[in-house]
């Protein structure tokens, strides 16, 4: 039975992008079933009805279902473990899940001020101590990460994984708000725009025509 993911507006739904990248970067076949957010209590209902989060992403497999992206990301990993979207060392897949976890846990600040838009037009804005506080530390994190396993591939643990898959939405907040980064944070985001799953993705957002007001106001 084919996977079925449940996602929310390419443009702005950072949370979706997240699931989506692992399965496709993993050429595991699922459906994609968009639900538009933010249009009114039809389509809320539509949400309801496959999970009682009311959030998406949602990922149904048969009779089970899972909600919340690095849920699925889980799911997914042990699913189809020969995807390895974990790293096979044990250490190396501890701090993996670490900084995903992170990742899902933290960073309010540079969320809130810098909402996912990729229609946005590219501009920096003024972060508040907060949010330059989270970059700094997202670079850490990209940094230290490139720095052990920079031999193995581009990408954070060597080859795309779900710590690449979690950061995303972050790559697209950093160039769409023009927010200054060292070279070698600059060279992991342009790995990842070039990424085919991650190219995919944007261009599907950037196709989307529907405007959602309160993620317009930065």
């Amino acid at each position: 039975m084919t996977l079925k993911l449940v996602i929310g507006n390419k443009n702005y739904s950072s949370w979706s992008m997240r699931p989506w990248l692992a399965l496709r970067a993993g050429n595991i076949p699922f459906e994609e079933a968009v639900i538009p957010l933010y249009t009114g209590a039809a389509d809320k209902q539509r949400i309801l009805d496959v999970s009682r989060s009311g959030k998406v992403p949602i990922l149904v497999d048969g009779d089970v279902t899972v909600w919340d992206s690095l849920a699925i990301i889980e799911y997914i990993a042990e699913r189809f473990p020969e995807k390895r979207l974990w790293p096979e060392h044990p250490a190396d897949r501890a701090h993996a899940r670490s900084v995903c976890a992170e990742m899902h846990s933290g960073f309010a600040a540079l969320r809130n001020e810098c909402g996912m838009n990729l229609h946005r037009p590219v501009g920096a804005i003024e972060l508040s101590a907060d949010a330059r506080a989270n970059v700094a530390r997202i670079e850490e994190i990209w940094g230290e990460c490139r720095d052990r396993h920079a031999q193995s591939g581009p990408f954070l643990f060597g080859d795309f994984g779900a710590a690449d898959a979690m950061f995303a939405p972050v790559v697209h907040r950093f160039r769409t708000y023009a927010v200054a980064v060292t070279k070698e944070t600059q060279r992991y985001m342009e790995t990842m725009m070039a990424f085919p799953a991650f190219a995919e993705w944007t261009k599907a957002g950037l196709a989307e025509t529907m405007v959602i007001e309160k993620f317009e106001a930065v």
